[in-house]
């Protein structure tokens, strides 16, 4: 019998302190069927395999009943947990209540300026008053799209004008404003 049968057995028969001996003893096979799991994950999760580890572990541990035949049947409930615990996370960030409609989009995939010289945003400016006194709706979708950071699609819905006009006008302001910055 080897040590974690032992332990899995005195942690059966209701021993408190088997289940602090048993931890160090499987804790690196767990943390790598947790990296295990994690991998298969999409990027961006948030859970971490030690984490993992820890809440797989609880649950095993503190349940009112446990019986474990061997190591193989222990590690079999182990995976079998990290694999509830996974379902659960995803299930959470789903929820309406935890903003699962949304689509996450970090900065540098968005249209939001981050360093922008003073010199450049005054010009900017500048022509975008002049784009203004000529047709303020395409001077609002560049507003919309350069300072707010929405896509075409949703400043078009915004301005309440049809998509292709939306790419129209932003491919007409884009040309025009460069134009105008450039001194061309």
């Amino acid at each position: 019998m080897t040590d974690v049968t032992r332990i899995l057995n005195a942690i059966e028969q209701g021993d408190a302190r088997a289940a602090d001996e048993l931890l160090p003893l499987v804790y690196e096979e767990l943390r790598l069927l947790a990296a295990q799991k994690l991998s298969h994950e999409k990027p961006g999760q948030t859970l971490q395999a030690t984490a993992l580890v820890h809440e797989a572990y609880i649950r095993l541990v503190e349940r009112d009943y446990q019986s474990w035949d061997n190591r193989r049947h222990f590690f079999t409930a182990a995976a079998e947990a990290m694999r509830r615990i996974l379902i659960e996370n995803a299930r959470r960030k789903k929820s309406l209540k935890h903003g699962g409609v949304h689509q996450r989009v970090d900065v540098e995939d968005g249209n939001i300026p981050t360093k922008v010289s003073s010199d450049s945003l005054i010009a900017l400016n500048e022509a975008l008053g002049r784009l203004d006194e000529e047709d303020p709706k395409i001077a609002e979708l560049v507003k919309l799209r350069y300072f707010v950071g929405l896509t075409v699609e949703e400043a078009a819905d915004t301005l309440k004008i049809d998509r292709r006009t939306a790419y129209r006008y932003w491919a007409y302001a884009r040309a025009r404003l460069h134009q105008e910055l450039t001194n061309e």
